[in-house]
């Protein structure tokens, strides 16, 4: 039998595990763009740990292995900017993704006083629009994020602590 994925807050020596995911995550959105040069895949590891001391970072742990992540920080008016959703290609379309978004959203809302939350995608990023639009964010925004990439702006309200909305289709 299988081990079974957890959730939690990520310590500082995450971050090379988390680096290299996220420079894994990121291959296939910068050749779907034809951009190499994101800030994901440029990040230095000294940038990622003080990114790791500043705000809310879970990740998710296979065993030892980390398979996914997730960071936001909370600003003065309560917005909580969610960036950095991340799972290993061979998870993804299992629901790691949607369970790392409500454990950052539980945590945001009840921890860090959140009351709405935003995030970005690239447009072209069809799997991360349908995750967002399903977890109930709405778009707000769409601009030009570099060469070839328009980045889309979603936000929700944050509702009751332990309260996730999603929206299922009929």
């Amino acid at each position: 039998m299988g081990m079974s994925v957890t959730i939690s807050a990520a310590a500082e020596h995450d971050a090379e595990q988390i680096l290299k995911l996220q420079y894994l995550c990121y291959q296939s959105e910068a050749e779907l763009y034809g951009d190499y040069t994101i800030e994901p895949l440029t990040q230095t590891l000294d940038d990622l740990r003080a990114e790791l001391g500043r705000g809310c970072v879970l990740v998710a742990r296979l065993g030892e292995e980390v398979v996914g992540s997730v960071r936001a920080a909370v600003d003065t008016e309560g917005t909580a900017v969610i960036t950095g959703l991340i799972v290993h290609p061979r998870l993804r379309r299992h629901g790691l993704g949607g369970r790392l978004l409500a454990a950052i959203e539980e945590r945001l809302a009840g921890e860090w006083g959140a009351k709405r939350f935003r995030l970005a995608t690239g447009r072209r990023g069809e799997g991360s629009l349908r995750l967002y639009l399903k977890w109930g964010y709405t778009r707000t925004d769409a601009e030009p994020a570099g060469r070839n990439l328009t980045a889309v702006t979603l936000e929700k309200e944050a509702g009751p602590a332990g309260a996730h909305a999603l929206v299922t289709s009929a």
